[in-house]
């Protein structure tokens, strides 16, 4: 699936554009603790852009396997709720948002666990 690679390509883009944002355009402005919490934010969604990308891959090479798709919206869910919920409590300074981190981050579990499991399922791996 073309999708994937598009989402991956994007959200490297898109990470890379806001790793270099807390870097220059936040570093003045907002507390270390908080340009820390960017930075995580910065992280996962770059390593999980990558993960896309790999979906797509494999995607491609395997149509059939509907495991790699459901790993990949799960990837791109955790990119949303992670990450998303990370920059916009920098940017707002609501700390509640942190309750959203962790359903970001059982998406990117899932996302993973299905990964394994779809290798392991798909003797084309």
């Amino acid at each position: 699936m073309k999708l994937f690679l598009v989402l991956g390509g994007l959200n490297a883009f898109i990470g890379v554009a806001l790793g270099a944002f807390g870097a220059h355009g936040l570093k003045s402005r907002v507390a270390p603790e908080m340009l820390t919490v960017w930075q995580t934010g910065v992280q996962y969604h770059l390593i999980h852009a990558l993960a896309l990308v790999l979906i797509g891959i494999l995607c491609h090479l395997m149509p059939e396997a509907l495991l790699f798709r459901v790993s990949g919206w799960a990837f791109l869910s955790g990119i949303l709720l992670f990450s998303g919920s990370l920059y916009l409590m920098v940017l707002t300074g609501t700390r509640q948002l942190g309750m959203i981190t962790p359903l970001g981050g059982l998406a990117f579990l899932l996302g993973w666990l299905l990964l394994v499991l779809a290798a392991w399922r798909y003797p084309g791996v």
